[in-house]
């Protein structure tokens, strides 16, 4: 059985899903420090031909509060934002319903950060069909006290992996022989070169999976999910570095 582990983000790009279709489980950290300046609650789209951020605003907050203990903000304006993107995209093939999904995840009640994230990440796969089980950390039963490499092998002991899948930005975060002394797999995970007709402009890469959703049909994104490969950790990569993320 493969495992995934990657913090939350808010409509990443395709390569967060290509990693949720590639695993057997997949779980999403709530109990990790929120960061300013990472990915989790904010992803670029196609403005005008160029990339654009979209934000999920929070209230302030401690900088050591993790991610489920900050809130989203009460004045967080839903309707200048849809607009934002309704604007962007109202040309784009597949508008609507690249559109409706978005509606319906930004006019989610939920005032939790994670619950905000983590409900845009289940309608998402429903709407991939991706039927990759999502599991949440803290309901993982491990000492949850542990770092990085040791709190990743621990989840993967729990849930009885036999491999641990990571982005490929990853591979000089942990130790190919710790995993392997474990009985774990390390394995990760590449996504190949994708390019798609946008609209007028020259092709923008690494958007939001918004962004492919709005240019592709179902079929033509279903191929997308699939274009990856697997790359072997190597013995002697660096261990115990704190796990950074990829939107």
């Amino acid at each position: 059985m493969k495992v995934a582990i990657m913090q939350p983000y808010f409509f990443p790009y395709v390569g967060y899903f290509q990693l949720i279709k590639s695993v057997d489980q997949f779980v999403v950290y709530d109990n990790i420090r929120y960061t300013k300046k990472g990915w989790i609650n904010r992803n670029r789209f196609l403005q005008n031909g160029k990339a654009a951020h979209f934000t999920v605003p929070i209230k302030k907050g401690s900088d050591r509060l993790d991610v489920r203990d900050r809130t989203v903000a009460s004045d967080f304006d839903k309707k200048k934002l849809l607009q934002k993107i309704r604007e962007a995209y109202r040309k784009a093939p597949y508008f609507e319903r690249g559109f409706s999904l978005f509606e319906r995840v930004v006019l989610n009640s939920e005032t939790n950060l994670f619950g905000f994230i983590y409900f845009s990440i289940r309608e998402i796969c429903k709407e991939l069909g991706l039927e990759t089980e999502v599991l949440i950390s803290s309901s993982v039963d491990i000492d949850h006290s542990l770092k990085s490499q040791d709190k990743v092998i621990a989840i993967c002991e729990h849930l009885g992996a036999a491999a641990y899948v990571n982005p490929i930005g990853g591979q000089g975060l942990y130790s190919y022989d710790d995993f392997r002394r474990h009985g774990i797999d390390l394995k990760f995970i590449r996504t190949m070169p994708i390019e798609y007709q946008q609209l007028d402009d020259a092709f923008v890469p690494w958007l939001s999976i918004l962004d492919v959703m709005m240019f592709n049909d179902p079929a033509k994104l279903g191929q997308m999910l699939d274009h990856y490969e697997f790359v072997t950790g190597l013995p002697g990569s660096t261990k115990n570095v704190p796990v950074e993320e990829a939107r």
